[in-house]
């Protein structure tokens, strides 16, 4: 099966703004391949290359090498029919006119999209019901809260009904409900079998929602895995946790080979995290020699990895 999104050691440079000064690189010969029909994120801190990407599989920018399709079309050598297949929401105010009503917006892009006229008002009236906008359809987007007019941009990203959407931080700014609300609109277009590439700094969105992430940082491409496996990227790093562990029984563990920390957690919970792999087995037998009768290993969150990778470098939770 054809990928819906790859790059091949794709690469951008940006000339710097003074003289005698090396180029800037952004993207550093990333290559990754999206699934048709997944929801694909991309994660990294402010600065890493993720909008630039975005805005090169969109054809907004040309890279400096390296090549890029979306559904089998060159985005430098046939943007045209790459633009065909493809919406783009980004978060913000960006592409949209607020002393305009949400229908006359939609009316604008259909019509840049060339959507046949024939078709423009039920697909608009479909796409507010969506979103769930029907009722403000003819108010002007300036009296609209964040949270709505970010529907409105996923109303304008499908308005040509695309089978390739970029959501470029969508959510950035959106309060938890009008959040939560747009994921379920995304996970529904999924469903569609619609291919959803996202970049993301709410690593709960991304561990909710994603199929696979992608983590990116100074323009380099880190790793590509599920949420759920992602942590298996960082092998020297297992954790134990285990309840009813008492203050001796805590010193001990701390004492044995291969610990690298232990954390009492506010429910009492015994956190034991490991500086090297295998020493899980020789943990929880000493654990269970002293009287400890819950435990167990669990994997690293998605945001756990992230600050690993990153440290607190952009992160938004």
């Amino acid at each position: 099966m054809q990928s819906a999104v790859t790059t091949t050691a794709l690469r951008r440079e940006f000339k710097p703004r003074k003289r005698g000064l090396d180029p800037i690189t952004a993207l550093d010969d990333v290559s990754l391949a999206v699934e048709p029909g997944e929801i694909h994120g991309l994660l990294g801190p402010n600065g890493a290359g993720k909008t630039t990407l975005v805005k090169i599989l969109s054809t907004i920018l040309t890279p400096t090498s390296g090549t890029a399709t979306v559904l089998g079309h060159d985005v430098v050598e046939d943007p045209g029919a790459v633009r065909r297949v493809i919406g783009l929401v980004f978060g913000g105010d960006r592409g949209l006119y607020t002393l305009l009503s949400a229908r006359h917006n939609l009316e604008y892009w259909a019509a840049l999209y060339g959507v046949p006229s024939r078709d423009t008002g039920s697909r608009i009236d479909a796409l507010l019901a969506r979103v769930g906008l029907t009722r403000r359809a003819d108010d002007r987007v300036e009296t609209y809260s964040r949270g709505m007019r970010q529907r409105l941009h996923l109303a304008r990203g499908l308005v040509s009904d695309p089978e390739v959407l970029f959501l470029d931080e969508p959510t950035v700014g959106l309060d938890p409900v009008a959040s939560l609300e747009f994921r379920e609109l995304v996970m529904a277009l999924r469903e569609e079998g619609k291919t959803i590439f996202l970049t993301t700094h709410d690593m709960g969105e991304a561990e909710a929602i994603c199929d696979r992430v992608s983590l990116i940082d100074r323009g380099a491409l880190l790793a590509t895995e599920g949420p759920e496996t992602l942590g298996r990227w960082i092998t020297a790093y297992e954790r134990v946790e285990a309840r009813g562990v008492t203050d001796d029984a805590a010193t001990m563990v701390s004492g044995l080979p291969g610990v690298m920390s232990t954390q009492r957690l506010p429910d009492g919970t015994l956190r034991i995290e490991t500086a090297v792999t295998g020493v899980v087995r020789p943990i929880m037998e000493a654990l269970l020699a002293a009287g400890v009768t819950e435990l167990g290993t669990r994997p690293p969150s998605l945001e756990e990895v992230y600050l690993r990778v990153f440290g607190d470098r952009g992160l938004q939770v």
